[in-house]
């Protein structure tokens, strides 16, 4: 991405970050007052993230999980007991992300772009995948919307989190890069659209639909088949 690229990127995002903070504000207050009357704890959920150039941020959401949910690991799974019952409703309408507009608007985050990632993963990349870093992360991209169902998958994983580091987080690398290479404004605009509704996809076919990916149960069939070490 050329630095004319970068700057017309980062004025679109700011430009409709603030009209789309003015136009949810009763939104946003509204499940501000319901976070807060229906369960113990802050009504925001902060958290350090990777951003550009690895730089680290807190990213900005409505809280869904119980408080200190985090200090039993970053990976979450469809019915996870940690998410409140308003929460599971606000993630699966994607609202609990609407705070993420003040952090597009402060610089920290794109409109579009690579999910940020918790220390531990996106600042480990090397190689080509450390392009993934130049850009800003955003809001939604072609890895959010290929993996729409990855609370679902973790589900189903009888370790979620070795499925996710070993399966979901390399594809999702794979993604993240191709986006910075083919990067455009009109893929950016399509990428909106889509997110803001899904059906759309079947005439932009932006999210990819041919990545080989083991399903949960695949994966820990070859994982109970891998043959263990001897000990020394």
């Amino acid at each position: 991405m050329t630095a004319r690229q970068n700057l017309f990127k980062r004025c679109f995002d700011a430009a409709v970050a603030a009209v789309g903070l003015m136009l949810l504000m009763p939104v946003a207050l509204a499940i501000a007052v319901m976070v807060k009357l229906t369960s113990s704890g802050p009504v925001l959920f902060t958290q350090q993230r990777v951003g550009r150039h690895g730089r680290l941020f807190l990213v900005l959401k409505f809280r869904t999980m119980a408080v200190d949910a985090q200090c039993f690991g970053t990976v979450t799974k469809a019915g996870d007991p940690r998410i409140t019952r308003l929460g599971k409703v606000l993630r699966t309408l994607k609202l609990d992300e609407v705070p993420q507009l003040c952090n597009v608007l402060t610089g920290h985050m794109s409109l579009v772009g690579p999910r940020p990632d918790v220390p531990g993963y996106g600042d480990r990349l090397d190689g080509e995948a450390r392009k993934t870093l130049t850009v800003r992360p955003g809001i939604t991209g072609p890895a959010t919307l290929f993996f729409r169902n990855e609370e679902e998958l973790l589900a189903r994983a009888a370790d979620p989190q070795r499925y996710n580091d070993e399966v979901i987080y390399p594809v999702k690398v794979r993604l993240n890069l191709e986006y910075v290479q083919r990067w455009s404004f009109w893929r950016d605009l399509g990428y909106i659209l889509v997110t803001v509704c899904p059906p759309l996809d079947r005439w932009l076919k932006l999210v990819p639909r041919n990545i080989p990916l083991p399903t949960p149960e695949e994966y820990d069939v070859q994982a109970q088949n891998v043959p263990q070490e001897p000990p020394p």
